[in-house]
């Protein structure tokens, strides 16, 4: 039975579905980048919200804005915005739901116009934004606005032709300034440390150039909550959708695997009203700082942590990772040793059980999260998840093994790019020819790997951080593999 909306009635019988009348709901959220974590984050928690009474205005109008996107509005229109959130619990057990919340879904390059005309909607209160890292197009080692971007110099020329989610959110808030209407919130929901702050930054550079007058507003106006977002969601395999036809009798085209797992952090700062999420578990408060530093330095450390090393090694997953106790214990002494000290204490947080909890759901065998989407675009993720801790306990004189240990296994990752076995490394990053050339020179000099200031900044010149990694270098480059020397350290 295919999924959509009139195969409800006949798919409720074996898998929960909504129970709301999708046909009445009102979209007050423009949602930006449709992918597999929104779907299994926020819209699951709308979609909870929408199963209870009085929450009919808060439905998610998606939107694609590349051609890259096209895939996901074909099966989303043929399904009718619905799709399966199939949640596997470490135990075996699965879940499957059919998630309704996203009832409306654009190609903006199809029709730029009705993405506009949609934002600058009264009925519009909040725009959110899944767009990864890339998407909010800032130099990596400067944190400024990349004017060089021929999208964006379009824009700039053309108002009117948006290409870039600048482009949208100004042409929109532009309209409902000249209609007199109140702004809409600007909500990130990506994996990016103060995601609201840099937001804000991104869209007011732009605006700046392209309206002065309309960035006045802007910033006087529009609210930018950070936001911290938790829930592993692997990229989804046939076999998923395999599973769906043979258990439940049921096609969808592009089903959604997640863990049991789900934490939404959000700064109460909103231009224009919100959904009420603290009834379903979101948490509110006024700083979410200390929550994504926990996060980031845990969870998203603690991946590449086994990542890197697991993709050297051979280990194809995650949770295969786990399972290996060398790798497990050294990405608990990781946790323990470098990252708690400098973490403090966090309101509302056990930390110790959050980093058992992590080992939980690292260890989960039925997410199966490759090595290769995990290190993937490795060179914008450790400058902001490993490289910190590193730079703080340089400064407070805290143990920095671990932490120098996976940046030497990073060099060899880059250089080698094969297994133990011999078999090749898919290496999934933007610089990954860069990071090539330089890597490939660490033979002839330990510390060229480093010499990528817009990566490392000056750890090159510490020379405490210095002496131990060219140490780790030779050994890695040795006869010692890097199974044996990770279960040295620890």
């Amino acid at each position: 039975m295919k999924l959509n909306q009139k195969n409800l009635v006949d798919i409720s019988n074996r898998i929960s579905c909504p129970t709301y009348e999708r046909t009445q709901l009102n979209t007050a959220i423009v949602h930006i980048g449709v992918g597999g974590f929104h779907r299994s984050h926020q819209a699951y928690y709308i979609h909870q919200l929408l199963q209870k009474k009085g929450s009919e205005n808060w439905a998610i109008y998606g939107v694609g804005l590349r051609e890259g996107d096209r895939n996901m509005y074909n099966t989303l229109k043929a399904q009718d915005g619905l799709y399966t959130l199939v949640t596997q619990h470490p135990n075996g057990n699965i879940e499957n739901e059919i998630i309704g919340s996203i009832t409306e879904y654009q190609l903006a390059v199809d029709d730029p116009q009705s993405v506009i005309d949609k934002m600058a909607s009264p009925n519009t209160k909040i725009v959110s934004l899944t767009i990864t890292e890339g998407g909010y197009n800032f130099n990596p080692s400067t944190g400024d606005f990349d004017f060089a971007n021929p999208d964006v110099q379009h824009e700039l020329k053309n108002p009117h032709d948006p290409r870039t989610v600048y482009g949208y959110l100004t042409a929109a808030l532009q309209k409902r300034r000249a209609n007199g209407l109140p702004p809409f919130t600007i909500m990130s929901c990506d994996n990016i440390q103060h995601n609201g702050d840099i937001a804000q930054k991104m869209v007011l550079a732009f605006t700046k150039k392209q309206d002065a007058e309309l960035a006045t507003w802007i910033e006087k106006e529009v609210s930018f909550p950070n936001s911290m977002v938790d829930r592993i969601t692997p990229v989804t395999t046939t076999e998923i959708i395999d599973y769906l036809i043979i258990e439940n009798d049921l096609q969808d085209k592009w089903p959604v695997v997640c863990e049991p797992f789900i934490q939404w952090v959000v700064e109460d700062n909103f231009s224009n009203g919100r959904p009420q999420l603290e009834d379903v578990g979101v948490q509110f408060v006024p700083d979410v700082t200390p929550y994504e530093k926990m996060k980031i330095r845990l969870l998203n450390a603690g991946h590449s942590v086994l990542g890197i090393t697991g993709a050297i090694h051979g280990h194809p997953t995650i949770d295969a990772c786990m399972q290996d106790e060398v790798f497990a214990k050294f990405m608990r002494a990781f946790m323990d040793k470098e990252v708690t000290p400098i973490l403090g204490s966090i309101e509302g947080i056990d930390i110790e059980e959050y980093k058992d909890n992590l080992e939980i759901r690292f260890g989960n065998p039925n997410i199966k999260d490759s090595v290769s989407r995990i290190c993937s675009e490795s060179s914008a993720k450790l400058p902001k998840f490993l490289i910190p801790t590193l730079k703080e306990n340089l400064e407070k004189g805290g143990s920095i093994t671990y932490a120098t240990f996976i940046l030497a296994a990073w060099c060899y990752y880059s250089d080698k790019r094969i297994d133990r076995d011999g078999r090749p490394i898919e290496i999934i990053d933007a610089m990954a020819d860069q990071l090539y050339r330089e890597a490939r020179k660490t033979k002839t000099n330990p510390m060229a790997f480093l010499k990528q200031e817009s990566l490392f900044g000056n750890l090159a010149k510490n020379d405490r951080f210095a002496k131990l990694y060219t140490q780790m270098i030779r050994k890695i480059y040795g006869d010692t593999s890097i199974r044996e020397y990770m279960q040295e350290i620890v």
